[in-house]
């Protein structure tokens, strides 16, 4: 039999110029130290920034006398016997007390907050009425308007009211859409909403109130829940506010129950103070954690056009 030999096939590079097969290796190369350098830098910040909370929590392990000679990172006798104090409470008064206090008042807050400031939102991005443009301008103004401005004839009417000493003075301005800010916000959100939806519901028969329940807060929802964060956070780590107008200790909330732990009159128990600190940090995190996705996609939806 004739056997036929498969042609060989000679493969001929072509020439490359001078330096070329060095130049992707050279990017490479460079993408990657870029990379490195970028990623050093954020640990260091990721460090920065963590470094406090990370003090905190290993000094809730040292006990009070070790706070002046050792400034350190790491307790060198620790102990849990700060975790017992707290929990025994202070003033006759359990630490449970000061928490439910603090949510309570959270709690009401952000359900104020986000309830007013919609309806307050949605009247100025949605109804035409007189004197509509100064309203909303004024409100802007309030921005400016310290706090510390209306606190003495803010205590005062409250004091006229018989309402000092019980947590109405913090609650109910809540729910009166006093916090500009979140008014602002979500009147933005509203504003990038097509008006085509609330002609068709018109069309449909439904008034403001459908309109604001059915159409408007389903759509508004990543602006609420930036409010709700926000709210949350400050009022949670509000201490000028319970300070004025809460009197009796089993009121108080944990940024005031903190004080009780340093009494300028007695010795400070500074173990036990960083251990109710950092105890209250924790469900602000947990709040932060389960919610930052909703603060995320708040950002994101405030460049899109309807």
């Amino acid at each position: 039999m004739t056997t036929f030999e498969a042609p060989r096939v000679e493969v001929v590079e072509n020439a490359l110029e001078p330096g070329s097969s060095t130049q992707p290796r050279r990017r490479v190369k460079r993408r990657t130290i870029n990379t490195v350098i970028w990623f050093v830098v954020l640990l260091a910040f990721t460090a920065i920034v963590l470094y406090p909370l990370l003090w905190l929590f290993l000094s809730t392990f040292k006990p009070s006398s070790e706070f002046a000679q050792n400034p350190g990172l790491i307790p060198e006798n620790p102990t849990f016997d700060n975790y017992t104090k707290v929990v025994e409470g202070i003033a006759g008064t359990p630490l449970w007390r000061f928490f439910a206090n603090s949510f309570f008042i959270a709690i009401m807050a952000v359900v104020g907050t986000v309830l007013s400031s919609a309806l307050a939102a949605y009247a100025f991005a949605r109804i035409k009425f007189r004197g509509v443009g100064v309203l909303f301008a004024a409100m802007i103004g309030t921005l400016l308007l310290p706090f510390h401005v209306i606190i003495i004839p803010q205590y005062v009417l409250f004091n006229k009211l018989e309402l000092v000493d019980t947590y109405w003075p913090l609650i109910l301005p809540k729910f009166l859409a006093t916090e500009a800010f979140f008014v602002f916000l979500i009147v933005q959100f509203i504003r990038n909403i097509p008006r085509d939806m609330d002609e068709a519901a018109r069309i449909d028969g439904a008034g403001h109130i459908r309109i604001f329940f059915s159409i408007i807060l389903p759509l508004i929802k990543p602006a609420l829940i930036t409010s709700a964060i926000f709210t949350f956070i400050w009022t949670w780590n509000d201490f000028l506010g319970p300070l004025l107008y809460i009197n009796s200790p089993e009121k108080y909330p944990l940024p005031i129950a903190l004080r009780l732990y340093n009494d300028a009159t007695s010795t400070s128990d500074y173990g036990a103070t960083a251990a109710v600190s950092f105890l209250a940090l924790v469900p602000i995190l947990i709040f932060f954690i389960v919610f930052q996705r909703f603060l995320v996609a708040g950002v994101a939806t405030q460049g899109l056009k309807g």
